[in-house]
Formats: structure tokens, C-alpha cells, sequence
């Protein structure tokens, strides 16, 4: 039994060396990796994600525009779990994508080396699928144009997603040709099914299931279904809950897709384009981009430079599959996972290069395959020097996403139409405090899209930033017009009226931002405030109690509830909420200033000393506390003091007749 045992580690040991050093290569591409901030999408459905703080919830993402996570619970799920490792800090998200990239990997490792055994291609690879399986897996790990769904944090939803789709079609060998079927079909399904809670793209695994049946075991589609009808039947089920899962998530993606039949029209021109640039880019990755925005066709001539390569090789994959079925397979695969997202018209994205994770597994199979058949194993070292030069470009290409500013500068030199682009580099002058920068940026941005609800949004942040808030509304309003739930836009637009002093215009939008945002906060605290400034205490109340509810940590809506419930008579409750917004902003004069109020209103003077001179502490010249310290070291019978705060009260406001007039009393 022990020998038995001992025989067989020795006879798997080459494949786990392969996989090892599958793995350990990967390490070295990506080891500069782990300290790539949250780019782009990720502060919407990372840091802006509500569900992914607690496991309770994680199952039920946020929809909406700009939530990568939207209708994808398994992804949420695993964002929850980095949230539980490390919180906001990025280092246990960057090895999670790793590790879901590795085994990835490794999974089509397997994959490729079981097919390669099988007699349908034995004849060419006998003897010789564990090389040819390793060299074609490590060149899909190291691959450059794989950075993308690895190192930009969200798109692991595109490599999560691939991983249990190499895992569907790896359990649906292993079902075929094991002697004990049941246990491998169960997993076949699951992984399937899981896959179907990452990314819609898994949509089409259980018909490339079917094709790879028909390609390398069964011989025909009428075979495979006969020998595997129940093996296919539990693939096609699990259509069932990624349709829940679409519907939940509103069915257009939060209006990231637009289903009319123009939309179809136009995006299906640019797909072209599209496709090309993938084949080119799987074959010679450079330049990769980041965001190449959307590129709209105006014209056929645009189209038929890409038309011509692609129409090719699909008229190519078609006569494969008639002819010579494993190079068919191949093609149609490539095909078929990009097919969800180059048919269905999105509005926000035409050309995406995370899109040929799984693609481009097809793509080096098919070529590396060819290439090995036909020159054998003197390839091989061509093939591995290949793989480690696309591992130091990986690597390579890992610098860029290390800094923000670095990663969109390096995208706009590339793609300077890429309205997309010169907006988010503008988002990082702004936040630089590069106003100027930022608003030429955006305005360029603008020029090159001007349907883009976003930049407009952004162009409107730069306005009111720098004190234009009437330019600021128009931006905003042209945001929602273009995105009417631009929730955003809606409490901007808010918050600018009621700099402007126009709380009743302020309500409207400060409403609709209360009802649309899924962390709605700060849009309460501005329905707050609105309401207060219309003499609408009782609902002004309210609305900052639902503040504090969305947000215990909201230390301003805190202040204003506590002031208004201290105007009402309830010092208890003043005193609990401006108690906590000292605790909670500390550095906030104002709430220790109004507890100072409370906590001698409530007779408790000598903490209301306490809390005044904490207020002067932070804002030496605030004239209100000077008056009220003063008051209450007279109740302490503390005369001179109490003269002294109250002249620093009329020197901080001259104007101040409640300070004058004491000080008169006092002479």
C-alpha cells in the first residue's frame, strides 16, 4: 500500500514542479504589484461599498450605476473578505486577485494537459502533453495583456469568474473520463453556477461545454448529448439563477447597456475595432491601455481596416469547426466568451482588454499548439524565453499602476481621444489641488464627449471649487439630464443652492439624492440644513436624525440635531448628540462650544467651562464662546474673569451688543 502510494508521488512529481513554477513565476510578474492603490472603479465598489463591511450583507451588492459588484454577489463576497483581512488597506486584495490568477492558471494547466491525452489529439502530443500543457499555461500566467484583470483591483470579477469557468470545463473532462462520474459532474455544476455570481460572461460556458464534448469526446453534438444529457442539463440550469441575478441588478446593468436598436447598431461597429486590437494585443502586447473610452464609428471607412482580420477569422473558425474541429474548438471559444460584451451595446466601455482574460487562452493554445505540433520539442526553449520576456513585461507594466497620476498619463499618451481618460486625469489634479489643470482636463473631455453624465459632474466640482457655483448647478444639471439617478449630481446641485442661499430650490434634488444613493448621509444632512434655513425645525430634525442613522459618524449632522433639540427644550438629548460630535471630531469648535451651552443650561457649570475653553483652545478669536464662557464664570461668581472673556468677545466682533452690554452691566 505504501509503495503504491510512494509510486504514485513519484509519478506526479514532474506535474507538480510544473505547477509550482507555474506558480513561483507568476510571484515574480506580479511582486511589485501588491502595492497598486484603488484605481477608477474600485472606489465606487470597494471603498464606497457598504455591503462588502459586513458578511451579513456581503451577498447582496449594491446596484446602480458605477457598482462593478452589481448583480454579482460571489465577487462581493470576496471583497468582503479582504474588507474582514485588512480593512481599506490594499495589500490582501492585491494577493486574493494573485492567488484567484494562479490557480487560474494552474487550473488550465490541468485542462491542457487532460486534453492533450485524450485520443482525439494523442496521436500529435503523446508523450508530450505535460510539456506542451506547461508552456502553453505559463504563457497565459505571464501574458502582459493579463495586468488588467489582475493588478485593477474590481476586474476580479473577470479573472474570479475565469477561474471557476476553466474549472467547469476541467471538472467536465475529468466527469467524462473517470470511472466514478457523479462526484466531478456535482462540481462540474457548482463551479458553473458559482462562476454565473462573478461576471455574466460565464453565460456561455455550458455551450463551449457542449463544444468541447463535441470536439474531443464525443464526436457529435447528437453523441454528446446522448452520453452526457444530464451533465449538459445541469450546465444549461444554471442559466436560471444568473437570469435572477441580471434582474436584480435591474437588467441594463444599473444603464450601463442601452437595449434599442440603434444602440445594437452603432456598438457593433466598434466591435471590429475592438477585436482586432485583442488579436494583436494577444500576439504583441503593446501599447497596453488602460481606458481606451468610447470610440464611437461615424463613418465605414473607420470600420473595414478591422472588419477585413476579424471577418476572417470567424469565416476561418467556421470552416474549422467543419474541418479540422480542434483549431474550430479554439476559435469558436474565442469567439463565444467574448460574444456577452462585444454584442450587448454598453455605454460606457467599447474596448476593455480585461475582456481577453479567458480568450486569450484560446488564442496562445491555438498558435503555441500549432507551433509545437509541428516543430516539436525544439520549440520549447523559444517558446520559455517567450514567457519569461512576457513576465518581465508584466512586471514591467505593474509600475505603471503603483500611481494614479502615472497610470492616466501613460493612458492619455496613448489614447489622447479617450474622453474617459482626460477625465479621470483630470480627477487626479483636482485632487492634487491642480485646479486649473483639472478643469482644462475636463473640458477637454468634455469636447470629446459631451454626453458624458460624469464629466460633466466632475467639470461642475472644479466650477463650484472654485467659486462659480451658478456654472457649477449647469454642469450638474446637464449630469442629470444625461443620467437622471446621477445621485451625485443631484446632492451637488444641492449643496451649490444652498451656497447661493435658495434652500427651497435646494429640497428637490437634496430628496431625490436621499432616495437614489445607497450611502445617503450627507444627502440628509443637506435635506437637513435646507429645512432648517426654511424654518422647518421639526423636519430638519428628522432629517439629520436619519444622518445619523445612515452614518453614526456623521459629527456634523450630530452638531446641528443637537443645537435643534437644544432649542426645543431636550437638553438629554442635545447633550448626547453634540457629546458625541466633540468625540467624534474633536477638532470641531462649534460642537464644543454648543455642549458648553447645553452643560450650563443643564446646571452642570464647571463642564461647561471645560468644554468653552476647549472650543477657545481650538479657535481662539470665537467671539460666541467668549460671551458664553463668560456668563458662566459669572454664575460661578468668577467677575474678572468673566470681564476678560467678554472684552475678547467684543475685540474678536466689535458689533457684538449682547458682549458690549455685559461689559457696561459689569462696570
Amino acid at each position: 500500500m505504501v509503495s503504491s502510494v510512494w509510486t504514485n508521488i513519484q509519478a506526479k512529481r514532474p506535474v507538480w514542479l510544473a505547477g509550482a513554477a507555474i506558480a513561483l513565476a507568476a510571484l515574480a510578474a506580479y511582486h511589485n504589484s501588491f502595492g497598486g492603490p484603488f484605481l477608477f472603479d474600485d472606489e465606487q465598489s470597494i471603498l464606497h461599498n457598504p455591503s462588502i463591511r459586513s458578511f451579513s450583507t456581503a451577498l447582496t451588492p449594491p446596484g446602480g450605476f458605477g457598482f462593478t459588484v452589481s448583480g454579482r454577489p460571489l465577487l462581493n463576497l470576496s471583497l468582503a473578505l479582504n474588507y474582514a483581512v485588512s480593512g481599506t488597506e490594499v495589500w490582501s486584495y492585491h494577493a486574493l486577485n494573485l492567488l484567484i490568477h494562479v490557480l487560474a492558471g494552474l487550473t488550465l494547466f490541468g485542462l491542457v494537459r487532460r486534453t492533450l491525452a485524450l485520443p482525439v489529439l494523442a496521436g500529435r502530443f503523446a508523450g508530450q502533453e505535460l510539456p506542451a500543457a506547461f508552456v502553453i499555461a505559463l504563457l497565459w500566467t505571464l501574458h502582459p495583456l493579463q495586468t488588467e484583470s489582475v493588478t485593477y483591483l474590481i476586474q476580479r470579477a473577470e479573472s474570479l469568474m475565469g477561474l471557476f469557468y476553466l474549472l467547469t470545463l476541467y471538472g467536465f473532462v475529468r466527469a467524462a473520463t473517470a470511472a466514478s462520474a457523479r462526484g466531478w459532474q456535482v462540481a462540474t455544476v457548482a463551479a458553473c453556477a458559482l462562476g454565473m455570481a462573478c461576471k455574466e460572461v460565464m453565460v456561455t460556458a455550458p455551450v463551449v461545454a457542449v463544444l468541447y464534448d463535441r470536439t474531443f469526446l464525443a464526436g457529435s453534438f447528437r453523441a454528446a448529448w446522448e452520453r452526457r444529457r444530464g451533465l449538459h442539463a445541469g450546465l444549461f440550469a444554471t442559466w436560471l439563477p444568473l437570469a435572477w441575478l441580471v434582474a436584480t441588478a435591474g437588467g441594463d446593468r444599473g444603464g450601463t447597456f442601452v437595449l434599442t436598436p440603434e444602440a445594437f447598431a452603432g456598438y457593433w461597429l466598434t466591435q471590429f475595432e475592438a477585436v482586432a486590437r485583442y488579436l494583436q494585443l494577444a500576439l504583441w502586447p503593446s501599447p497596453l491601455v488602460f481606458e481606451y473610452g468610447v470610440t464611437p464609428v461615424t463613418a465605414w471607412t473607420q470600420v473595414l481596416p478591422y472588419a477585413v482580420p476579424v471577418v476572417a477569422a470567424a469565416g476561418a473558425t467556421l470552416w474549422a469547426l467543419r474541418f479540422r474541429p480542434v483549431a474550430g474548438f479554439l476559435g469558436a471559444a474565442f469567439f463565444l466568451i467574448l460574444a456577452p460584451t462585444s454584442l450587448l451595446p454598453g455605454i460606457t466601455q467599447t474596448i476593455v482588454e480585461h475582456r481577453m482574460y479567458l480568450p486569450l487562452a484560446a488564442v496562445i493554445a491555438l498558435v503555441a499548439g500549432a507551433v509545437m505540433a509541428a516543430l516539436g520539442r525544439r520549440v520549447w526553449p523559444v517558446l520559455l524565453v517567450l514567457a519569461l520576456v512576457a513576465g518581465g513585461l508584466t512586471a514591467r507594466r505593474n509600475a505603471d499602476y503603483q500611481d494614479e497620476f502615472r497610470l492616466w498619463q501613460d493612458t492619455v499618451t496613448k489614447r489622447p481621444t479617450s474622453a474617459k481618460a482626460q477625465n479621470n486625469l483630470g480627477r487626479v489634479h483636482f485632487l492634487r489641488g491642480e485646479l486649473p489643470e483639472a478643469r482644462q482636463r475636463y473640458e477637454l473631455a468634455v469636447s470629446l464627449d459631451p454626453g458624458s453624465a460624469q464629466t460633466r459632474y466632475n467639470l461642475g466640482l472644479v466650477l463650484d471649487a472654485t467659486g462659480q457655483p451658478e456654472a457649477a448647478i449647469a454642469q450638474y444639471a446637464e449630469a442629470v439630464r444625461i443620467l437622471p439617478y446621477f445621485a451625485q449630481a443631484r446632492l451637488r446641485t444641492a449643496s451649490a443652492l444652498l451656497r447661493l442661499g435658495r434652500p427651497a430650490e435646494a429640497v428637490a434634488p437634496a430628496v431625490e439624492a436621499t432616495r437614489l444613493l445607497v450611502e445617503p448621509a450627507e444627502a440628509y444632512f443637506t435635506l437637513g440644513q435646507a429645512q432648517a434655513m426654511l424654518g422647518r425645525p421639526a423636519e430638519a430634525a428628522e432629517s439629520y436624525r436619519a444622518a445619523v442613522k445612515h452614518d453614526p459618524a456623521q459629527a456634523e449632522a450630530r452638531l446641528n440635531l443637537g443645537i435643534m433639540l437644544a432649542q426645543a427644550g431636550e437638553l438629554a438629548g442635545a447633550r448626547e448628540q453634540l457629546g458625541e460630535a466633540a468625540r467624534l471630531r474633536p477638532q470641531l469648535p462649534e460642537a464644543h462650544a454648543n455642549l458648553g451651552i447645553v452643560l450650563a443650561e443643564s446646571g452642570r457649570l464647571p463642564e461647561a467651562v471645560a468644554s468653552f475653553q476647549r472650543a477657545l483652545e481650538l479657535r481662539p478669536d470665537y467671539a460666541a464662546a467668549h460671551y458664553n464662557l463668560g456668563n458662566t464664570l459669572l454664575r460661578l461668581g468668577r467677575v474678572e474673569e468673566a470681564r476678560g472673556h467678554f472684552t475678547a468677545a467684543v475685540k474678536a466682533a466689535p458689533d457684538f451688543e449682547a458682549a458690549r452690554e455685559m461689559l457696561e452691566r459689569l462696570r
